[in-house]
């Protein structure tokens, strides 16, 4: 079911589908939650499942402007995941709680979340799409924290990490989004906030060129928006 939602998302974008993720969540999964469970690592794989819902809830909140009841799903997400003892989904949701301090111009704050979500307990928890995903927006914090070396840095991890990434890894279904399309645009972001306009653009267009705009429509419109601030940035008013 998450991964169902998940898609829906991807192509339709935050307020599409939330009422119904928010309501499976409260009605459904909850009851899950407070279950008897004979088996310790199924009760564990049903926190982190709840915790990936909750997290999604957040993401589609953050998606849709309503920031205050995003923060409040991710701040269920990260207990439903200390429960299920996950660092990795720790991180996730870290990781997406930066993004948005980033966005909303909490640059502090952006910084500490982030480098909470690639602490070594959970970078080394884990998969290598998952590090990367981590390590470029803590690339971003860095970056609008005017810390320009370090956030070159944290690309470089970003782009290794990633390539050590392969089909065949066991890797959870929450990273699915995350390829060379998502890393392009999250690079370009971090480039354009450390001025570096030419690279951003350069990397903006790659995320283009490599997303499938039919699966993941929203994140391409988002980009095609960032793209065009950038030009408008360089004087290019009419490619922007």
């Amino acid at each position: 079911m998450v991964s169902l939602f998940s898609r829906v998302d991807q192509r339709r974008g935050g307020g599409h589908a939330r009422t119904a993720v928010v309501q499976y969540l409260t009605a459904d999964v909850s009851v899950f939650l407070r279950g008897r469970y004979v088996d310790e690592r199924v009760r564990r794989d049903m926190f982190t499942a709840a915790s990936e819902l909750a997290y999604l809830s957040g993401w589609m909140a953050f998606d849709n402007g309503e920031h205050a009841l995003a923060q409040r799903y991710f701040s269920s997400s990260v207990k439903l995941a200390a429960e299920a003892g996950d660092p990795a989904m720790a991180a996730h949701v870290l990781r997406a709680m930066a993004h948005q301090a980033v966005d909303l111009g909490h640059h502090r704050e952006a910084l500490e979340l982030s480098s909470a979500s690639i602490d070594r307990s959970r970078y080394l928890a884990a998969s290598p799409r998952e590090r990367s995903c981590s390590a470029v927006v803590h690339a971003r914090a860095l970056a609008v924290n005017r810390e320009p070396k370090a956030a070159a840095e944290a690309l470089l991890r970003a782009e290794s990490d990633l390539s050590a990434a392969s089909e065949g890894d066991d890797e959870p279904g929450r990273v699915f989004f995350f390829g060379q399309a998502s890393l392009g645009h999250e690079t370009a972001c971090t480039l354009a906030s450390t001025g570096d306009l030419r690279a951003a653009v350069s990397q903006f267009r790659l995320s283009v060129r490599t997303r499938k705009a039919s699966s993941f429509t929203r994140t391409h419109a988002v980009t095609l928006g960032y793209l065009g601030l950038v030009q408008a940035r360089q004087g290019e008013l009419e490619e922007a």
